[in-house]
């Protein structure tokens, strides 16, 4: 029997994923890639015998890659293996309080009353809550296409729609933290999670509340290695699956005809295919591959997402006082995001990001020293002079680490490399450096974030952090999922 073919546009995380679901289900799949190595935004980079993981750095629902390995029946143990991490976060703020966010939901209230003075039912009540909207919303339209009728006649949605509350939808993140803790600081800890999906928590709706679950009750982990081990398992097991990976080859063009996707086009060649899958940012595969103008633009009615500015910094000494993630707050959130996503800049008082993986293990960089990955949240990229940004925030950056960590940093910084909004476009394709595409600062932005199929061309699909169900490593391989079973159902499996 003459194998259907796949071709996937883009190595990302979501686009390995259902690279490896696809050879799976019997089809014969190739991907395609702009970039010289796999993994999207997931790299990594050595410079000075420092190792850098480039791009995400929080790891939590590890089941979604286990299961990948269950599908492929591969020993997950020989391409990855990770270990869970006590303190999801540790959280800095300008009045000298420090808080370890435990991932005992037990211990995080013991220490959010000793720190914060928050009573610790307000701690479990909320984790609770959290943990129910994810398990009886979450699930449902997390693993599944809104846009598919089935998915609104599944039997789990009745209980799904009756765990809704209109707090959930009518209420800002804001709004709903201020009323379930007391202390303005454990709102702003609760506030921070809008970041995940790079959205205001002053606007972005409750239904937000549904991620703490994920870090706070289901746990964080490490990846040995770094996050990149991530990206070299998933690369390794589609080999091992028979995907054929084309890197330093960009697609030109997603052939199409009597409203049917046909193939693509790479190096001015005629690659025909089956079905085509969209690892790539939403908004330029309608612009550039689709030559649709009209949806692209379509697609920006939605606010794009926030951009990151990031250093890179080799420090030639430990500092005992930082673990592996790190948050060190602005003093005034609401002004900050309002800069970010009203004024399209950065505020002086940034709210910081360390991630430092040399804490888990060695070999990370040379021994004595750390890798700092810091971070601050950025507007994403309409026109700004980047360069002057980048010299602001990196002396505000500075200046506030020697205020909170009460030392001078910069003589430590032994070596450098940034990032900002318009090298992530240029690196990764996502549109203005927007790091999740479309933003949930409304309180509808999930039922409009785009798809995971055309429902204009027949065989086209899309996965990945620009469209449902959003971005992150969780949302990306839950993504690849659901194009997986959505390609299932129009494809019985191909005999190998």
């Amino acid at each position: 029997m003459h194998k259907k073919k796949a071709i996937i546009i883009g190595s990302g995380i979501g686009g390995m994923a259902v690279a490896i679901r696809l050879a799976l289900q019997g089809f014969d799949v190739s991907v395609y890639e702009k970039n010289s190595v796999p993994g999207g935004k997931l790299t990594a980079f050595e410079q000075d015998s420092y190792h850098f993981d480039a791009g995400p750095s929080l790891f939590t629902q590890p089941q979604n890659i286990a299961e990948l390995f269950t599908l492929a029946n591969e020993p997950m143990e020989q391409y990855f293996s990770y270990e869970p991490v006590a303190i999801a976060c540790k959280y800095f703020y300008e009045n000298g309080k420090v808080v370890h966010a435990y991932t005992d939901a037990t211990l995080f209230a013991k220490e959010l009353k000793e720190q914060l003075n928050e009573p610790p039912e307000n701690v479990i009540t909320y984790l609770k809550n959290a943990e129910k909207l994810y398990n009886n919303i979450g699930t449902v339209f997390l693993n599944n296409s809104l846009h598919k009728a089935a998915t609104w006649l599944n039997r789990k949605i009745f209980p799904a729609l009756k765990t809704l509350r209109l707090d959930y939808l009518l209420k800002s993140m804001n709004q709903y933290n201020s009323k379930h803790f007391a202390s303005p600081e454990a709102v702003q800890l609760f506030n921070r999670f809008a970041t995940y999906n790079g959205s205001n928590p002053y606007k972005a709706p409750a239904m937000l509340s549904l991620i703490p679950h994920l870090e706070q009750n289901q746990g964080t982990f490490y990846p040995h290695g770094g996050m990149i081990s991530i990206t070299n398992a998933l690369h390794k097991l589609a080999e091992k699956k028979g995907v054929q990976f084309y890197f330093d080859t960009p697609v030109q063009q997603i052939m199409h005809a009597d409203k049917t996707v046909q193939g693509v086009i790479v190096n001015d060649k005629e690659e025909e295919a089956d079905v085509v899958i969209s690892n790539g940012d939403i908004y330029f595969t309608y612009r550039n591959l689709l030559n649709n103008a009209r949806e692209a633009k379509n697609i920006l009615k939605q606010e794009r997402s926030s951009s990151a500015i990031i250093f890179y910094w080799g420090i030639s000494k430990p500092f005992s006082q930082l673990h592996l993630h790190n948050i060190l707050f602005s003093k005034d959130y609401k002004t900050e995001f309002d800069h970010i996503f009203e004024q399209k800049k950065l505020i002086e008082d940034p709210t910081i990001y360390i991630n430092i993986t040399s804490k888990m293990e060695a070999g990370q960089c040379p021994d004595g020293k750390e890798n700092w990955f810091v971070m601050v949240n950025a507007p994403a990229n309409t026109g700004q002079s980047w360069d002057e940004l980048k010299t602001d925030v990196r002396k505000n950056v500075i200046s506030k680490l020697n205020r909170m960590l009460k030392e001078n940093i910069e003589p430590f910084i032994e070596t450098e490399q940034t990032l900002d909004p318009v090298m992530i476009e240029s690196q990764t394709a996502s549109y203005m450096g927007s790091l999740y595409g479309t933003s949930s600062n409304s309180k509808l932005a999930a039922f409009f974030r785009p798809s995971n199929f055309s429902n204009a061309l027949k065989g086209l699909y899309f996965c990945g952090g620009s469209v449902h169900p959003g971005g992150g490593i969780p949302l990306c391989l839950k993504s690849a999922k659901i194009v997986s079973e959505l390609i299932a159902a129009n494809h019985p499996k191909q005999a190998h």
